[in-house]
Order: structure tokens, then sequence, then C-alpha cells
């Protein structure tokens, strides 16, 4: 999987480094080819180079196809590496994962396959159809060139990759809503994560059979939703560079978009390096959280960051066991999700600081730009650009341990389980 992604990002650069690709007579830079290559197949959207105005349209669609190749594998690789943890555990656990497998709809390598084709198509033509009506009605767009803004944003809101052909993103749509709302819920469907969306498409009215991944993965995406809407708007409601100047409905509408985005777009329709510290740090909490399992999302993902709450939450009630949903969740799996999270912490405190001993920048300004690379996010207090060619390089490196490390990581320490026949005795350190 990794070697797959780093020969699509070679390949991606190659294309990218052609005179054709570039507006003007030179070719794109070695650096400039490489990061936005890499963006596009973690999709993550951090760009480093006005994408309209940088590049050709020849380049523009060497991104988009970087982008649906990135998601669609990311997509069915995760997918396919469920089941293949399924296959390799001991009885009980084997067991209990097919259950979980069965439910999720994840039979065989065919079905994955056809299953995320699927979902991609009908998730993309429907959202692209929205957006060239739109287009073409509300904004006076040529019919063909709002077909063309149509498949690129539907593409790259679906996979999560937040690229954009306007150079400020879609701030002039902060109002729209037949413009942000479909994209808000087509990054939200695709940053639920294939084995989410096959159930629901099997048991949509039968909530009650829905598997426990499916269960915490839905019911933490509203909590995330909700709380984060409510969040950014409270914060950013006086201040006059971002909502204060909006109508009601208008901040409450841009307000939702920025509490997707997050998740793992990179969309935004509010200038981001205007907003309040209070707002970037929370928006980089939601980043770090992620999506769900197994989709375009980045971040350590839902199902970890709430495990991780019911593990604290079951500690301070002194209860042994971890109970989610009337399920009992394994000893290993928690094990498994603080480490995904501590090791994504380390991946993201070690760039902050090497990058602030680099530059002259604020702590919240590289610590988001960190975090928004790591969990594949795209959302920027536009100071990417201006970093030095090493910091470009080194946000290279963490977009692409985000968007493989923890599916990597978790995977792995899944498949190295192994039962011990003794148990040394047991000792209590000192905690606290």
């Amino acid at each position: 999987m990794v070697v797959g992604f780093a020969t699509t990002i070679a390949v991606g650069t190659v294309f990218l480094s052609l005179p054709l690709a570039r507006e003007g007579t030179d070719s794109a830079p070695f650096l400039e080819a490489l990061f936005t290559s890499t963006s596009a197949v973690c999709v993550t959207g951090l760009i480093i180079v006005d994408t309209p105005e940088y590049w050709t349209t020849f380049g523009e669609i060497v991104i988009l196809g970087l982008i649906q190749i990135g998601g669609f594998g990311i997509m069915t690789m995760a997918s396919l590496l469920v089941m293949m943890i399924s296959r390799r555990m001991g009885l009980r656990s084997r067991l209990t994962a097919a259950a979980e497998t069965k439910s999720l709809g994840l039979g065989d390598v065919r079905t994955v396959v056809v299953g995320v084709a699927k979902i991609s198509v009908t998730f993309e033509i429907t959202l692209a159809a929205i957006l060239t009506v739109r287009l073409a009605t509300g904004h006076d767009e040529p019919v063909g060139h709002a077909a063309y803004l149509g498949v690129f944003h539907a593409i790259s809101a679906f996979n999560n990759a937040g690229f954009s052909l306007y150079s400020d993103s879609l701030t002039a749509f902060v109002t729209d809503p037949w413009i942000c709302l479909p994209i808000a819920v087509a990054v939200i469907c695709g940053g639920l994560g294939v084995p989410v969306m096959l159930e629901l498409r099997r048991q949509l009215r039968r909530p009650r059979r829905w598997s426990l991944h499916t269960k915490i993965t839905l019911s933490g995406t509203g909590v995330l939703l909700a709380g984060g809407a409510v969040f950014v708007t409270a914060s950013e409601w006086a201040n006059p560079d971002t909502l204060g100047a909006l109508s009601v409905p208008g901040k409450l509408l841009a307000g939702f978009f920025h509490a997707v985005m997050p998740r793992t777009a990179g969309f935004n329709t509010l200038d981001v390096g205007a907003m309040n510290d209070g707002t970037l740090l929370g928006t980089d909490v939601l980043m770090f959280i992620g999506g769900g399992s197994a989709g375009t999302a980045g971040g350590i993902k839902v199902t970890t960051f709430f495990l991780l709450f019911f593990v604290i939450f079951a500690e301070v009630r002194g209860v042994r066991a971890v109970n989610v949903f009337d399920r009992r969740v394994g000893e290993r799996a928690q094990r498994q999700a603080l480490t995904v999270a501590l090791l994504a912490v380390a991946v993201v405190v070690i760039p902050t600081l090497v990058l602030l001993e680099m530059t002259d920048l604020a702590l919240d300004r590289v610590l988001f730009e960190v975090v928004s690379a790591f969990a594949t996010v795209g959302l920027s207090t536009g100071i990417t650009a201006d970093l030095p060619p090493i910091g470009h390089y080194m946000l290279t490196v963490v977009m692409f341990v985000g968007r493989l490390g923890p599916i990597t990581l978790a995977s792995a320490l899944a498949l190295r389980q192994r039962e011990r026949l003794y148990a040394l005795p047991e000792a209590r350190p000192i905690i606290g």
C-alpha cells in the first residue's frame, strides 16, 4: 500500500513537471510538482501555488486524476485490510470480527471494489449535476465551464481533498446554500468510510442491527458536527473579518460549513487566517480527530477518539469494563487506540517544533498547518506557501505519513497480536 501510493505520487510529480502542465513556457519546479502531487494523492488540499493560476487545464486534470486515484485507493485498500485482519485473528476474535465484517458488507474483494466504485460514482455524479446547474443558472457560468467546475469540485469534495479552481476557495459562495450544503453533505458522506456507507445502504431502516463501528462513527460524527458548528458560530459571531458582516442565516450556514470542513476536506468560505485564536485551536482539535475509518478522511479517526473517551469515562467511574452500545470493547482495541493517538501526537509535535525553530511564525499558525497536513485537511492560515523549501518537504512527509500512517499502524498492530501462554506477576507503579 505504501509503495503503491509512493509510486502514484512519483508519477503525478512527473506529469506535473511537464511544460504543458504549467501556465507559461517553463515547467514547474520539482518541489512544486512533488508537493502538489502528494497533496492530491493524499487528498489533503494544501497548496503552495495558486491552482487555477499556476496550472493549465492539463495540470488541473492531472490533479483531479490523482485525487480520484488517491481517494479510491485509500477507501479500497483500507476496506480490504479490514477483511484481511478478520481472517488472521484467533478463533474468538475472528468470530467477533467476522460478524462485524458481515454486517458491514465486506464479503470479498469484488464486493469491496464494486461497492467503493458505486458509492463514489453515485455521489460524484449527483453533486456534479447540482453544482453545474447552480453555477450555470445562479452564477452566470457558461454551461461547459460550469460542468467542468462542477465535476472538479464534486470529486474533490467527496474524496475530502479540498482542491478548488477558485483562487480564494469557496469564499464567493459563503451565503449560497445550493453550493455549500451539497458540498458539505458530500464531504460528510465521504468521510464516514466505506464500511459505514455499505452498511447504511443495506440496513438503513434497521439501526438496531448496525455494527458497533457504525454506531460509534455516526453518533460521534453527529456530536462533532453539532458541537463544532455551535463553537465556530459563537466564537466568530462578532468577528468583522469572518462572520461579523454576514446576516444571521449567512452566519449559521458559514459556521456549519466550517465545522464540516475539518473532517477533512479543506474548502473554506471564510478567511481562516482572520479567525480568532480560540477558533483556530478548536479547528485543530476537529482536524486531529478527523472522520471515519476506511474512508477518505484523515486524522486519528472518530472511532479512535471516542473509544479513548469511553475508556477514560469508565476509568473515572471506577468501572473495569468499557461498554459502548451494549457491547464490551476488548483491551487490545483500547491499547491500539491509545497507541495510534499518542504516535499521532508525536507526528504533529516534532514537525511543529522544527518549523518553529526555522521560522519566526507564531505557534498557533505553525501548529495549524502541521495538523492540517497530518490530518489531510488542507485548511490553511495562509503561511504554507511562505515556508522555506525544507518546510515544504517536511509537510510533504507529514501528509504522506498522515494519510497512510494510522491505517498502516492500526493494521500492523492487529495483525501482530500474539497470545502468551504465561503471565508475569502484576505490579502497580505510582500514577500521578
